[in-house]
């Protein structure tokens, strides 16, 4: 594969949402757009996610630009409907995407005026400019529990997790309270577990989805600017309100503001059913999980439960270190972008990140609003570099 431009092409990393609207915002404003895939089809990550999975931001302000979704995909969009959208967004824009790409390394092209990509089957490709949209939820993340090698029941990640079929009957512990454990959770509760224990570490902010209406998304994207403080200040007579004490059940209220956690990185768990579930009793909030000893798992107030299988909702990696992690001042100290939209790192200019944040705004509709902000950075530099 090579250019078959005399004008190097943008390379964007990744197939999803956050690649493939970055692309359509290119070719909207004349510039060629590569789309390299590692897997064989877009929206891989979504085509992965558990069966009952559904957008937690309504389906109006989940669009991509330059395609509303379908109105009959309901206002709450599910996984399989997501994948379809995709699939026609990259064919109503037509596209370029290369599928079965892994891009290993980038670095600075040779005469210092674009990049260099290392891709796998020893491709060197080399583009004006570099959109990194390798995903939010890039490589599962497993701790390294003491024992867990020796755990004598199923132990797997949220990630192989698809529907509670498989585990109909047996006693099951979920580990992590954030939204996809809750949602978990909650399903196989309903698909027929014999018990359902939920290892929370820290008691996060449950809100519900939509209330009288009104989603919980437009709430986080009229606060967004506001001062974190009286965010946190305006959150908690509201949850009062909206969302019952669950103390009594295991699940205390948290004692740091809502919007304060937002900023540490912790979203909000957006309720499909967590509520009910555990104030009747079928979802059992428990102490975090520190270890295990052959078939007992060892929780952090010292009791041990014996379960049959124990998924871990702990979350993803970005694993960009191989990537990028030589260019200096492009990671932080906890491996994510310094910068991400229309910026780009200091010293690398050319080099743009997008999907790497969880805003409380919505994740779909951010990345929309970084395509069109990317594509119009990229189109001005190529348009200085051309006249300058």
């Amino acid at each position: 594969m090579s250019d078959t431009t005399n004008e190097r092409p943008v390379y964007v990393i990744g197939g999803g949402p956050g690649g493939l609207a970055t692309a359509a915002a290119l070719r909207e404003q004349g510039v060629r757009a590569v789309v390299l895939e590692k897997s064989g089809a877009v929206g891989a990550s979504w085509r992965k996610h558990y069966d009952r999975l559904h957008l937690h931001t309504t389906r109006r302000l989940s669009g991509l630009p330059g395609l509303a979704m379908p109105r009959a995909f309901g206002r709450w969009v599910s996984r399989d409907d997501v994948v379809r959208y995709l699939e026609k967004y990259a064919e109503y824009h037509e596209l370029e995407i290369v599928t079965g790409v892994e891009i290993s390394r980038i670095e600075r092209s040779a005469d210092g005026a674009g990049w260099l990509l290392h891709g796998s089957g020893g491709r060197e490709l080399t583009g004006s400019a570099v959109v990194v949209a390798t995903g939010f939820n890039h490589t599962p993340r497993l701790p390294d529990w003491p024992g867990r090698e020796d755990f004598g029941g199923e132990l797997l990640h949220a990630a192989d997790y698809r529907n509670p079929a498989p585990y109909a009957g047996r006693d099951v512990l979920v580990v992590g309270l954030g939204n996809t454990g809750a949602e978990i959770a909650v399903d196989l509760i309903e698909g027929g577990a014999a018990r359902v224990r939920l290892s929370v570490r820290t008691a996060p902010h449950i809100v519900r989805r939509s209330t009288a209406g009104w989603p919980a998304q437009l709430t986080g994207i009229l606060v967004r600017r506001l001062p974190t403080g009286l965010v946190d200040r305006l959150a908690r007579p509201l949850a009062g309100l909206s969302v019952p004490d669950l103390s009594a059940h295991g699940l205390p209220r948290p004692t740091t503001g809502l919007y304060s956690r937002v900023k540490e990185g912790a979203i909000p768990v957006q309720d499909v059913g967590l509520i009910d579930a555990v104030r009747k009793g079928k979802v059992e909030p428990v102490a975090a999980l520190e270890s295990f000893e052959g078939d007992k798992a060892v929780l952090a107030d010292g009791s041990r439960l014996s379960p049959d299988v124990v998924i871990a909702a702990t979350g993803y990696v970005r694993a960009l270190d191989g990537l990028v992690g030589h260019l200096d001042g492009v990671l932080d100290s906890r491996g994510r972008p310094t910068v991400h939209g229309a910026r780009f790192p200091r010293n690398h200019p050319g080099l743009y990140f997008t999907g790497f944040t969880n805003p409380i705004s919505g994740m779909f509709r951010e990345m929309a609003l970084d395509a069109r902000r990317i594509a119009r950075s990229v189109a001005l530099n190529l348009a200085k570099r051309r006249t300058g």
